[in-house]
């Protein structure tokens, strides 16, 4: 009974605290304070579920300790929390439960809220947002209008990821291993139309904003790779065929222009344009529709393992040109060629790459070498052939003028010969492709256009005048390029297409019975005529609004920014607390979202600096990723394993801070450990000695006087370890090192149950308060009973460390023989050398190599090393 009575009394002190700290204030953030201003942000999360699990928090109770221990070094802090509830989650977990995703949106971050306050996170509550609401998402629109109207929004037919499960559309970045990244299920491709954001852009400056920005080398890693810049040359392959007018050309990118000479091949990706153009002139055209039929079920990555082997089929009546000598060559489809990328054709290159190599040998293809390897060049058979590809660098051969330049020098002058022909030009190219952005789902922000056949047909009457214009007087500025001011940019890319006026924002999301998706393509939204039927906002017709709606990822794009200002009905966010808040100075969440919204988010934030709405050119300044809490069976938890542990039974039964403490103290914060009931256990033993200790020592308001300051004592060994426990656990703290922190606490702990110092007891608490702040506040409050509930330990100041106190009173020296190690000893720090001398003279080890020898010279180096010469 008594052990449950000191549980309970944990407990009951945490609601206390947390109340007082509330009442208070105590984490409200103020604007423009002339204290240094530190933005800390944690991923805001999908209230999508039941409720957290005990990994949840992990990243949670990292910053918290962080915000706290700024706070005590004087900064203004802003710590803000909400929610990021639109998306494909919370629709998903609606449509299971059956009940409305508004109402169990609402409901779920109810729960949510209160189980991140039992944990005590210093939040400033009072900025609270979330992404369903009409005031919060008003601004998200915005944001897509003014991507409209500067041209980076447009309507494209084009194939997309499509999940058969969730019914919709997917970007490139949510299908992993050519799965919905939301519900596994294998994803097909399909071709419709959608609503695509040019995110390639911003490509190169996504790229060099990388080199600036304090994040994990693997996160920095996956989004140049995903982005996957490449420099190269396009080089055209006129195509010949039984009908000369209809003859095309075909563009390839390489970055191997110097083995063009060894081209056997051109192969097409199965949409290209060049195949339904030239299909009267394909005689197998049977057996090219079979082909072309089973690559459109394959999903992206699939067609592009590299595991994968290559497949094709030759478009027969078709051949290509080589620009550089002429021949003619076979043209082939093959589904390893994604059509978005690098013109959405390849050239075919057996002697030099192995994959095109193994292909040659399948579909019985020749083979040219047109590269000599300046060492070993590839295996051969007693005729001489190659019986691998020569994937390296060397010299040019059988390359015509060519011949005999080195790769690199072949690769510039071939480039400038192609361009010198209007054959080809350098060029880089990249492999991301620009973000879907529309979903055919209901849970989402509306997109705030209207189609309206009326503007639609003016426009496209208007671009058919400018263009007879130009015909008819060259020399004049085109009509066209004058009338740009008039239409915004977006209206004349997608014609029909009209942006919603700022003054209708938001459009909200209408209440529906039916929100599960339709699978024919659209969004619910599209069932309800009354709300699809409107006027046009720029001429009055009637129209019909877009009917999908935006993915998950677009509210959580920009909401760092409105905890800066989240009540502003004016405008996105204020320039004064822009400038005062930005940028986040600390983000911390999970590794998963490396090439989702943490590339989402960069892009928006530097199309935001383009239209000045953001002074500074990246979102994110610092950024760190928690590791996962496994099941104690070291599975990741999930409902199926049975193997997840709720935050409120462990608080329940262990408190707050014990839950706390033990997350920051299971292992490095990156990496992924396992739950232990046992550990836990210990760190709830921690926590009551340390209670033990204080309320032991009988401390009334007469003990105060610390005050933040570690000056004066006696340069004793309790004094020694004071200070290099404030080292420790401050600079822990900063880098993230919370388990060897609380690892210092221990062992402080263990040595101030043998002292009576009220300095010491002082800076325990202050150094265990970010980690465990409702112990820390109520024994402080005990130490100091004068004090009042609104004087908070978290105002005190950061105890300080004294260099010089922080080394060890002992020092261990390295005892050489020759310059060679022979033995270790331990001794006083300051130690003369002929104490040293004396220590190493009774060291068996160095009796042995000094016997019947003479020392010539002693080299000693104060406090590291002595070294006998003999």
């Amino acid at each position: 009974m008594a052990k449950k009575q000191k549980q309970s009394n944990f407990l009951s002190t945490e609601k206390k605290w947390q109340k007082i700290w509330e009442k208070n204030k105590l984490y409200q953030a103020k604007d423009f304070l002339k204290k240094p201003k530190y933005y800390i942000l944690d991923m805001f999360p999908y209230p999508s579920g039941e409720g957290l699990h005990v990994g949840h928090p992990r990243s949670y109770i990292a910053t918290d300790i962080i915000y706290r221990y700024l706070k005590m070094r004087g900064y203004n802090v802003l710590q803000p929390m909400g929610w990021d509830a639109f998306g494909l989650p919370a629709e998903n977990y609606a449509i299971k439960t059956g009940v409305q995703p508004a109402v169990i949106t609402k409901r779920n971050i109810k729960h949510f809220k209160k189980q991140l306050k039992s944990l005590g996170f210093a939040y400033d509550w009072s900025r609270e947002i979330s992404t369903i609401d009409p005031e919060y998402y008003k601004w998200t629109q915005w944001i897509f209008l003014k991507m409209f109207e500067h041209g980076l929004a447009y309507l494209a037919d084009t194939p997309i990821n499509w999940c058969p499960s969730c019914k919709t559309g997917l970007a490139n970045e949510e299908v992993i291993s050519g799965k919905c990244d939301r519900c596994k299920t294998e994803v097909i491709r399909k071709k419709m139309k959608q609503w695509m954001l040019k995110i390639t852009v911003y490509a190169e400056r996504l790229l060099k904003g990388l080199n600036d920005l304090d994040w994990p080398e693997p996160i920095k890693l996956m989004q140049r790779n995903w982005i996957g810049k490449s420099e190269g040359t396009e080089v055209k392959f006129s195509t010949l065929g039984a009908v000369p007018a209809g003859r095309q050309t075909i563009s390839v990118f390489t970055t191997r222009i110097d083995t063009i000479f060894g081209v056997v091949a051109v192969v097409v990706a199965p949409e290209h344009k060049i195949i339904s153009d030239l299909k009267s002139q394909i005689s197998n055209w049977t057996e090219v529709e079979k082909y072309l039929s089973e690559a459109e079920k394959k999903s992206e990555l699939e067609r592009t393992e590299l595991q994968k082997e290559k497949t094709g089929v030759e478009l027969k009546g078709i051949k290509a040109i080589n620009p550089v000598n002429g021949e003619k060559i076979p043209v082939w489809a093959g589904d390893y060629v994604i059509g978005s990328y690098g013109g959405g054709a390849v050239m075919v290159v057996p002697a030099h790459d192995q994959r095109d190599y193994d292909f040659a040998i399948k579909y019985n293809l020749s083979i040219k070498e047109v590269i000599k390897s300046l060492n070993q060049g590839p295996e051969r058979d007693e005729k001489g052939k190659i019986l691998e590809a020569y994937e390296g660098e060397g010299v040019l051969i059988n390359s015509g003028n060519f011949s005999d330049l080195l790769s690199e020098k072949g690769r510039e002058e071939l480039t400038k010969w192609l361009s010198s022909k209007s054959l080809g030009k350098k060029m880089v190219n990249y492999k991301f492709r620009d973000w879907v952005f529309s979903r055919q789902r209901y849970w989402g922000e509306p997109i705030p256009l209207v189609f309206c056949e009326h503007c639609a047909a003016q426009i496209e009457a208007q671009i058919n005048a400018d263009k007879e214009q130009i015909n008819a007087d060259s020399q004049r500025q085109s009509a066209f390029s004058q009338r740009q001011s008039a239409f915004s940019r977006g209206e004349l890319l997608n014609p029909g297409w009209i942006a919603l006026k700022e003054k209708d924002l938001p459009l909200v999301l209408p209440k529906v019975k039916a929100y599960k998706p339709t699978g024919t393509g659209e969004s619910p939204l599209a069932n309800i005529k009354k709300w699809v039927k409107t006027r046009c906002p720029k001429c009055g017709a009637k129209s019909r609004r877009e009917t999908n709606t935006m993915p998950q990822w677009a509210g959580s794009c920009w909401y760092y920014l409105r905890y800066a200002d989240p009540k502003n009905k004016k405008e996105l966010i204020s320039k004064k607390k822009e400038k005062y808040w930005q940028p986040v100075d600390l983000y911390v969440g999970g590794a998963e979202h490396a090439v989702l919204h943490l590339l989402y988010a960069r892009f928006w934030h530097k199309f935001l600096y383009d239209i000045g709405a953001v002074s500074f050119p990246e979102p994110f300044l610092k950024l760190r990723n928690q590791g996962m809490v496994l099941g104690e069976d070291g599975e990741k938890m999930s409902k199926s394993r049975g193997n997840v542990i709720n935050p409120d039974e462990i608080v329940k039964k262990y408190g707050a801070d014990v839950l706390r403490v033990y997350e920051m103290f299971m292992g490095p914060f990156e990496g992924a450990i396992p739950w232990s009931a046992k550990s836990i256990e210990g760190v709830r033993r921690f926590l009551e000695r340390v209670k033990k200790i204080v309320i032991e020592r009988g401390l009334s308001a007469s003990a105060k006087g610390y005050g933040g300051s570690t000056e004066g004592g006696k340069n004793n060994s309790l004094e020694r370890i004071r200070h290099r426990t404030i080292k420790k656990v401050t600079e822990d703290i900063l880098n993230f090192k919370f388990n060897t922190a609380i690892s210092s606490l221990m062992e402080y702990a263990n040595s101030l149950e043998r002292e009576k110092n009220s300095k010491d007891l002082e800076v325990l608490l202050l150094l265990l308060c970010p980690f465990a702040p409702h112990l820390a506040e109520e024994l402080w409050h005990r130490i100091h009973s004068k004090l009042k509930e609104s004087q908070s330990i978290f105002e005190e100041k950061w105890p300080v460390y004294r260099g010089e106190l922080t080394k060890s009173e002992e020092v261990e020296i390295i005892i050489q023989v020759n310059g060679k190690l022979r033995d270790k000893i331990t001794i006083k720090r300051g130690a003369l050398k002929e104490e040293i001398e004396k220590c190493a003279f009774q060291s068996p080890q160095i009796q042995k190599f000094l016997e019947n020898k003479q020392i010539t010279k002693t080299i000693f180096v104060q406090d590291r090393l002595i070294n006998f010469v003999i």
